[in-house]
């Protein structure tokens, strides 16, 4: 029976090729792709990916049915709440301007599945998402020709009654995705211009809302007489800030394209900035003319814009909004036909996907093949299915992805930057001296303890602590830890950090409504996990961390990536079960993807393949602890048969 049970040893190396992470090129500028992107191609395809159909819809439901007019604080709260999760894209952006958004910057710092698994998601929120506002654009436009083109299809075509089915075919919808493919294939800069006209158009429509909008207020809708600023209190804020949150959820566009941004480590942080400042600044504005042009309570839901126009009198201005509309929605399915095959090229790339969608165009340099692909996929969604139901899984994706992100910030930032060793010559001796390069995060190598035993005192009396490592002014308190790798504490602090984050999550979410909690046993969970995540907090701020003045970099940190996680795992347990349930079954479908084809051809797992030598190394770790390791040393290229091994000596030190 035990001999069927795995060993320790296998167990411990699968594990590890589990949580291996990628190795990044010296040259990161590198790429197949064209850098053709300025600051302000990225804003406004920021700005398009945010300011879509929510801004038009969204509004009024908020405001008739949660907040009343304190939607406005609403979305001030949640322009906040999206500000701690763009920050930390907009550091990763900068620091890796590699494609790949969320899914690059969690296999760069935290490890391989879950960096598939966040990838995987983002791929179905993608797709979902672009069919769900190409369903949108078509019934909109329909509204306008009083539902003669569905009238039309159902009458020729027919009308289903099939589960998960749409009830009708909306050719429409399909269309315009296909279109929007064949835009998308002629690279990145027909994109981008196809972009800007969509934006200036939108942009245009929206400062026309606002300009009338102030002209047509009435204080008077504000009043006490109305119900008042806030009629629904503090909770239907908060619940009204939950919904606005998804309102911002496009940036990730700007991410995902830094690697064909120009100068990735300029554009990328202040194109998230600028996009996130003018989206939260018109959300905020159309909720403040739009409550005082008309009563809150009387708002349309469905076209609270035209509506509320067209109750003033200005009917003629609903052909204006409605043309913002459009426009608005086209710049979001461009945001998502223009992200999801740069993700799949990314993770094909990687080789956790199919490497056909690594082909790159010669001429245009777009990945064509997944362009043209999931345009196909999008517009079959699109066309038969009922979104209606799956648009909630959205959000679930979106939220996992900032949770990971913030996470693999602080783990980033308290580890050592990792320092490449050159390979010796072959059939030679690896190189005798001390290997002290620039970076002070270098591990100092030596060959003999007469080499190490002159320079240690030196290495322990820096003054200057490495990243990882526990702060001088802590070492009398906490001086057990110092016995740790540097990081180490680090990581394990982080997954406290998140349990403790989802446990207190749990109790507020389902403590009264499901686990049925009496008041003490309630108050005294809260305490207990308050003070998890607290301490795990103060552990992380304990140590040093990393200090750049090269590139971006979000301020205090730890606190705001474990605010931002703290609030995504909150977020994500609001949502339905049903929700969860459909998110485990693709979980489930990404598991085996990557078990039976990603884990085998990962570019990580055949590097670990290839054939390596064997040799001994003194190693100082910047704390000055004492280390031999085995130091790979490649053979050479031309072995000659019969000969003994040349480097047998540097393994007998």
């Amino acid at each position: 029976m035990a001999r069927w049970l795995p060993r320790s040893t296998d167990l411990t190396r699968f594990c590890q090729k589990l949580n291996r992470v990628k190795t990044l090129e010296d040259d990161m500028m590198e790429t197949s792709f064209n850098r053709c992107l300025s600051t302000i191609d990225l804003t406004l395809l920021g700005i398009g990916g945010m300011v879509g159909s929510g801004l038009y819809v969204l509004t009024g439901t908020v405001a008739k049915e949660i907040a009343g007019p304190a939607v406005i604080v609403s979305f001030i709260i949640a322009g906040f709440a999206s500000l701690l999760a763009a920050l930390c894209y907009a550091e990763f952006g900068a620091r890796v301007p590699k494609t790949g958004s969320a899914y690059m910057f969690t296999y760069v710092s935290v490890g391989e599945i879950w960096a598939f698994l966040i990838g995987w998601n983002v791929l179905l929120e993608y797709m979902i998402g672009g069919a769900a506002v190409a369903r949108a654009w078509s019934g909109y436009l329909d509204s306008i020709f009083n539902h003669k083109i569905k009238n039309f299809t159902e009458t020729h075509v027919g009308a289903w009654e099939v589960p998960f089915l749409a009830h009708y075919p909306d050719f429409l919808a399909a269309a315009i995705l296909l279109v929007a493919t064949a835009f998308i294939s002629f690279g990145a800069k027909v994109s981008s211009w196809l972009n800007h006209v969509f934006s200036a158009i939108s942009m245009g429509v929206i400062l026309f809302i606002l300009i009338m909008g102030f002209v047509l207020a009435q204080p008077k809708n504000w009043s006490t007489q109305e119900g008042g600023f806030a009629p629904y209190g503090l909770s239907g804020i908060m619940a009204g800030t939950a919904t606005c949150f998804y309102a911002f959820v496009g940036f990730d566009v700007i991410a995902a394209s830094s690697e064909e941004a120009r100068n990735p480590q300029r554009a990328v942080p202040r194109a998230i900035a600028f996009s996130l400042g003018l989206a939260t600044g018109a959300y905020i504005l159309v909720s403040v003319v739009l409550t005082l042009m008309v009563p809150w309570h009387s708002l349309d839901p469905d076209s609270a814009l035209a509506d509320a126009f067209y109750r003033r009198g200005y009917a003629w201005a609903g052909f204006l909004v409605a043309a913002g509309s459009i426009c608005a929605m086209n710049t979001v399915l461009l945001s998502n036909l223009f992200s999801l095959p740069r993700i799949v090229y990314a993770m094909a790339e990687d080789g956790l996907f199919f490497q056909i969608f690594s082909r790159v165009h010669p001429r245009t340099q777009v990945p064509v093949v997944g362009i043209v692909v999931f345009g196909l996929l999008m517009a079959l969604l699109a066309l038969v299915f009922d979104l209606e139901a799956l648009v909630q899984f959205l959000s679930i994706g979106t939220l996992l992805a900032y949770t990971f992100v913030a996470a693999s910030i602080i783990v980033l930032r308290f580890q050592q930057q990792k320092v490449d060793v050159p390979a010796p010559a072959a059939g030679g001796r690896p190189n005798p001296e001390p290997h002290e390069g620039p970076s002070s995060g270098e591990l100092k190598e030596y060959e003999s303890f007469s080499d190490k035993l002159q320079l240690v005192d030196r290495d322990k009396n820096k003054q200057q602590r490495e990243p990882g490592q526990l702060k001088a002014a802590f070492e009398p308190y906490l001086e057990f830890l110092s016995d740790f790798y540097p990081g180490e504490v680090v990581t394990v602090a982080v997954v406290t950090l998140m349990v403790s984050a989802i446990c207190l999550c749990s109790i507020l979410v389902f403590g009264h409504t499901h686990l049925h909690l009496p008041t003490w046993s309630y108050s005294l969970l809260l305490v207990l996990f308050s003070l998890g995540f607290l301490l795990s907090l103060l552990l992380i701020w304990a140590h040093e961390q990393q200090h750049s003045t090269q590139t971006f970099q979000i301020p205090l940190v730890p606190l705001s990536p474990a605010l931002s996680i703290i609030l995504n795992i909150y977020l994500m347990l609001k949502l339905s079960y049903m929700t969860w349930l459909r998110f485990a079954v693709w979980l489930l479908l990404g598991l085996l993807v990557y078990f039976s084809y990603g884990m085998w051809h990962s570019k990580e797992n055949l590097r670990e393949l290839r054939p390596q030598r064997l040799s001994a190394r003194y190693v100082v770790f910047p704390s000055g602890s004492l280390e031999e390791r085995v130091q790979p040393v490649q053979p050479s290229s031309q072995p000659t048969a019969g000969l003994p091994d040349t480097d047998t000596d540097d393994c007998k030190r």
